[in-house]
């Protein structure tokens, strides 16, 4: 099913762009009618992809609380966690440092906003985005959540984290008497992982409703608008890609060829659906079958989504001075530093779900009084932006979790063969997550 379900999200993709592009040349000539017939069209086209978007977030808290309790609670201690966790924080803080520093060094050099030239809005304008939240103190005090149940019921990924933290920590520090619970978490990835299988299904079809609505209300007019900065930053992905990938060549060397042939289905999720979300459960699997340890992936995957997301920091920088530049404010480079060790911090827990960036974006543009206006420049084309700073993540994470594995000496050879378990409905016996049948086990 896996390979199956890669072609069909292309098909989903391309499917979808024709057809968006077909009823885009067709009704916006139109004027005011035509524009209705593909608000109309849009409506509904995003009926699919929302619900799909809504089953993805619906498995999200119970396994990333199931996978990361049974990973820590298998770990045996307090010192192995610490030093699991040390080893992919400074993993983490260093490409973090690399992804901001590639995306101003780039910026300056292909200077993608010098003449465009934008009138300077008025001091009251607003991008209409809400960075209420952009706080240093109230982020901190954030992570700590006051109910694990609220944490779960949002879908706050960093502070479900932190409670599997402390309660997975305290389910070995009870040892034995804790077993029953271990064993119940275990089963309880099973569950979660066979539902995501059935999830997975949907997939193809939120792609092609998505791409069909992109394309469908803004054209393809409004990538070429753009095309230089859209050139621009997918360059400087094609760069951090290049340097992840580097890295990660020299800790496992040429299985880095096959890492990235496994993450090719959660890759293409996350670029299809611009939602690391939608990725996390494939990400997972495609990491248990290139022989990273569940104790370990389940660990760590979680806490890069919310302290490892390299395409959106890159992305903040590049954006940021973009829209800098297309209004003509000079910054230094002390400035610039300084505004990317703001990013550094800011940047960590963001939610790995559309366009959460902008909101740590329009922030930093006003403490360094750039319009917050000027988000409104790039938000056409964010969709598109998003599809690959989404997939750089993807890789950026997979790649941490193969890199902590290999300097815990607990790499394993691959599965070359996806195991297999009947499920309902279907004849062939496949489901996508099915290859952790045996997740408890080897935990």
């Amino acid at each position: 099913m896996g390979k199956r379900l890669t072609w069909f999200i292309i098909a989903g993709l391309i499917l979808g762009g024709l057809l968006g592009y077909g009823l885009n040349i067709t009704y916006a000539p139109q004027g005011d009618a035509g524009k209705a017939v593909l608000d109309g069209a849009a409506y509904y086209l995003d009926i699919p992809t929302q619900m799909f978007l809504h089953l993805i977030k619906m498995i999200i808290a119970p396994l990333v609380v199931s996978t990361l309790v049974v990973g820590i609670a298998h770990m045996g201690g307090g010192t192995a966690i610490g030093r699991v966790g040390g080893k992919a924080f400074l993993w983490f803080v260093t490409a973090s440092l690399v992804s901001l520093s590639l995306g101003l060094i780039l910026v300056n050099i292909l200077q993608p906003g010098v003449g465009v030239n934008l009138p300077l809005p008025d001091v009251a304008a607003s991008s209409g985005v809400d960075r209420s939240g952009f706080d240093v103190a109230k982020f901190f005090i954030h992570i700590v959540p006051t109910s694990a149940l609220d944490a779960m019921a949002k879908n706050d990924i960093l502070q479900i984290v932190v409670f599997s933290l402390f309660f997975g920590v305290g389910l070995a520090a009870v040892g034995e008497k804790g077993a029953p619970i271990v064993r119940g978490m275990e089963a309880l990835v099973q569950v979660m992982l066979t539902v995501t299988g059935y999830v997975m299904m949907f997939a193809p079809i939120a792609v092609f409703c998505a791409v069909a609505r992109t394309l469908a209300t803004k054209g393809v007019e409004v990538i070429g608008q753009l095309a230089y900065f859209m050139g621009s930053f997918y360059i400087g992905l094609a760069i951090l890609w290049a340097v992840l990938l580097g890295a990660c060549f020299l800790v496992i060397g040429a299985r880095t060829g096959q890492l990235f042939r496994y993450l090719r289905d959660p890759i293409l999720l996350g670029f299809s659906t611009a939602s690391s979300e939608a990725a996390y459960p494939r990400t997972l699997d495609a990491l248990d079958r290139f022989g990273v340890p569940p104790k370990i992936a389940s660990f760590v995957l979680p806490l890069g989504y919310s302290f490892n997301l390299d395409g959106s920091m890159m992305y903040m920088t590049f954006a940021s001075i973009f829209i800098a530049q297309a209004y003509g404010i000079h910054l230094d480079w002390p400035t610039m530093i300084s505004m990317l060790l703001i990013l550094m911090v800011t940047s960590k827990g963001i939610a790995g779900v559309p366009r959460a960036s902008l909101v740590v974006i329009t922030g930093t543009l006003a403490h360094f009084d750039i319009p917050e206006a000027g988000i409104l420049l790039i938000l056409a084309v964010d969709h598109f932006l998003d599809m690959g700073r989404t997939a750089t993540n993807v890789v950026g994470n997979a790649v941490a979790s193969v890199v902590v594995a290999r300097w815990e000496g607990q790499l394993d050879p691959p599965q070359e063969a996806e195991l297999t378990v009947a499920t309902a409905g279907t004849p062939q016996g496949t489901a996508d997550a099915d290859s952790f049948e045996d997740y408890g086990a080897k935990s």
